[in-house]
């Protein structure tokens, strides 16, 4: 019995702790696509080149892990992809169109968009909102 109970504690803690590294890679990308401001100038910056890094390593996440997760860990990562996912179109859509260009050539991007530059500044107010109130919602689901 006091096995099993340890077992359950560690699941749960480790649960726990996946769904931290979730929302760590969340709020990377989120900061990223201007959604948060930056620490230092106060100012949403515009990277899509790192917020594509983040999103797409969570994507890797999800699939390597397919099949190992409990349901609210797979929710969580789902939800938080897809959210993340349509930012980055929106974001990459709102970049302005002379913009510096990668020194590597454009590769497609989430739903069909091409990726545009890094560096790019975008209004993205809305945006961030609506990307904290998913963070939020993710965290109040697992607690």
């Amino acid at each position: 019995m006091a096995g099993e109970t340890q077992t359950s504690v560690q699941s749960g803690e480790l649960s726990q702790r996946f769904i931290e590294f979730v929302m760590m890679h969340a709020q990377n990308a989120a900061l990223f696509l201007g959604q948060i401001p930056n620490p230092k100038t106060g100012e949403g910056e515009v990277n899509l080149e790192l917020a594509k890094m983040f999103i797409d390593q969570l994507a890797m996440i999800q699939e390597k892990t397919r099949g190992n997760l409990t349901n609210d860990e797979s929710t969580v990562l789902r939800n938080t992809l897809s959210n993340l996912q349509m930012v980055y179109v929106e974001v990459a859509q709102q970049a302005p169109k002379g913009a510096a260009q990668p020194e590597r050539p454009a590769t497609r991007a989430y739903g069909g968009q091409v990726d545009q530059d890094a560096g790019a500044t975008a209004n993205c107010a809305s945006n961030r909102i609506r990307v904290e109130e998913k963070v939020h919602q993710e965290l109040r689901l697992v607690n």
